[in-house]
């Protein structure tokens, strides 16, 4: 009879838990499972980006010999990852609340984009309006508009079966959405919860706004 195989279920601890392996120096790896861009809009200082498309190719990257904590905007895709990683044989942790719940405890965020809005967002956004619109002209001017919701569709099934989006491409380039270059703060990789966190770190998105 075969034996099976150890699960390894994710614990959940919640910001203000996070704070206290912060200061009691336990160390630990924050992985962030979002986007690239959702991350660069803001993450949590120390917090590393493995998008949770690629978290189980990425096994490696995740700490064997520390708690591996993840976070995403308020939790569900932190889940699935754990789900995805069950057979890893890491110790998980699920971040409750995410970055939303961390950020709007009024803890710093840091982030390398002075867009409010990730790449997906804002094209989920042009596209429904596009949709939107061609739907209210094609009743009140021409069924011929119906072609601009049909070109907003296969564009989605293209992005979707490809991972390549041409309106996300083009929406990058826009000057709201560039990285700003800033100095490192920490060499990259595990963060270890013993380094401390400057609480002077905050999102240059802030500061463009405060000034």
């Amino acid at each position: 009879m075969a034996i099976p195989a150890i699960i390894h279920r994710p614990l959940v601890i919640d910001i203000e838990a996070w704070k206290v392996w912060q200061s009691s120096s336990r160390p630990a790896q924050l992985v962030d499972v979002r986007s690239t861009t959702e991350f660069a809009c803001g993450h949590l200082p120390g917090a590393v980006n493995i998008p949770l498309e690629q978290v189980e190719l990425r096994t490696a990257d995740l700490s064997s010999h520390a708690p591996v904590v993840l976070v995403c905007q308020a939790g569900t895709r932190a889940r699935l990852a754990a789900e995805l990683l069950q057979h890893s044989g890491k110790d998980l942790f699920v971040l409750e609340g995410g970055t939303s719940a961390w950020i709007k405890a009024g803890y710093p965020a840091v982030c390398s984009t002075a867009s409010r809005w990730a790449l997906e967002r804002q094209v989920r956004l042009i596209a429904g309006l596009l949709v939107s619109f061609s739907v209210v002209l094609t009743l009140l001017v021409s069924p011929w508009f119906l072609a601009l919701a049909a070109f907003i569709g296969c564009g989605l099934t293209f992005a979707g079966a490809t991972n390549i989006c041409l309106m996300g491409e083009m929406l990058a380039h826009l000057p709201w959405n560039r990285v700003r270059t800033r100095t490192p703060t920490r060499s990259q990789g595990s963060f270890d919860t013993a380094a401390a966190i400057n609480p002077a770190v905050s999102c240059p998105c802030e500061s463009q706004k405060q000034a």
